[in-house]
């Protein structure tokens, strides 16, 4: 298998790691976890149990993900921001069967030093900004600031804003493909 693991990564007997992955410095991947291929773990990042990376997504530095996450094809997740899989955590109370499912769709982006609060659905490309904390689900194609996260425009696959036109229609600068505003959705009307 063509899969390169640093010397000090562990991986433990049983995960599941796809053809062209990278696993950096310092990082630990569960038994039960399943990677897709071509994905780049960063230093330093934890794998739980029970999750599920698609294909192609990239993990920067410092980076915890617990049982229940599941992050599909081209998702990327900034260095440090934070899943957590339990609403009201206390130390002395075992709350394992209370883990909640966190799911992150296609070519989703979060930035550095976000917190992700557990059952959410970050919809596909959405893009979270650095150091938002995200209490609620996230639309497509939706880009979410600050603290509690809001919504604060829209943003291409390409990773453009979109400014949309009186007929709700908005092109993206670098790929050219066009996006239609209905009400609260987006869509991709030319996909390349």
């Amino acid at each position: 298998m063509n899969i390169f693991i640093h010397s000090t990564a562990i991986v433990d007997k049983g995960a599941q790691i796809g053809e062209e992955t990278k696993i950096w410095h310092f990082t630990h991947i569960m038994p039960g976890a399943v990677i897709g291929n071509k994905c780049n773990l960063g230093q330093n990042v934890f794998v739980a149990d029970a999750v599920q990376l698609g294909n192609n997504v990239k993990v920067q530095n410092n980076v915890s993900i617990y049982g229940g996450v599941i992050c599909e094809d081209d998702v990327f997740l900034g260095p440090s921001m934070v899943f957590t899989n339990v609403i009201n955590p206390r130390s002395a109370i075992n709350r394992k069967s209370e883990y909640q499912q966190t799911i992150v769709k296609k070519g989703a982006t979060i930035g550095a030093n976000a917190t992700i609060l557990c059952g959410i659905t970050i919809g596909s490309y959405a893009f979270i900004g650095a150091g938002a904390v995200i209490t609620k689900n996230v639309p497509d194609f939706a880009l979410i600031l600050g603290n509690p996260g809001n919504q604060n425009g829209w943003m291409s696959k390409f990773g453009d804003r979109l400014v949309f036109d009186n007929k709700g229609l908005a092109i993206c600068e670098n790929s050219g493909e066009i996006y239609k505003l209905n009400g609260e959705t987006v869509e991709c009307l030319s996909a390349k």
